[in-house]
């Protein structure tokens, strides 16, 4: 348990300053997602519920809360990996309680509004911002979050 939490916490900082493009489009994402799950019920409480989690609200608002601080860390380029981590696991079960009933066609939330509507196009369709935001969570998971960060900044500060 050690090693792994000390692989989360002490990740690479020295990439390119280039990275902060990701980190950019990754963490702003997850943000403003954060904040319409608050903002339109439709899109958080609405929806958790439709999904059939239990306490849709407190789970909303738990989902909610962690999107927006962990957009702001990605922002900010503090706790990279760890909150890479964390959006990554919330990506696996977003796509996997979303996209398997829109496969099968059972989808209670409302079907796309062009064909495809069900099926594996519609799912691929579907699926192209969570696994934008799957992988580019991954990258900054692996890579770290270059230069321009706080990390960066936290790990060379301690030399």
């Amino acid at each position: 348990m050690k090693k792994t939490l000390n692989w989360l916490f002490n990740l690479p900082v020295e990439g390119a300053k280039e990275i902060i493009i990701i980190r950019l489009m990754t963490g702003s994402v997850f943000f403003w997602e954060g904040i319409l799950k608050f903002v339109y019920p439709n899109q958080g409480v609405g929806r958790f519920t439709k999904l059939g989690f239990p306490m849709p609200e407190t789970m909303a608002h738990f989902v909610a809360v962690c999107e927006i601080v962990g957009g702001l860390f990605l922002l900010l380029g503090f706790l990279t990996r760890f909150t890479s981590f964390y959006f990554i696991l919330q990506m696996i079960v977003a796509i996997l309680s979303t996209k398997i009933s829109l496969y099968l066609g059972t989808s209670p939330l409302p079907l796309p509004p062009a064909p495809p509507t069900v099926g594996f196009w519609a799912v691929l369709h579907e699926t192209r911002a969570d696994w934008a935001q799957l992988l580019t969570s991954v990258f900054l998971l692996l890579v770290g979050p270059g230069i321009i960060s706080l990390d960066y900044r936290r790990k060379n500060s301690k030399v």
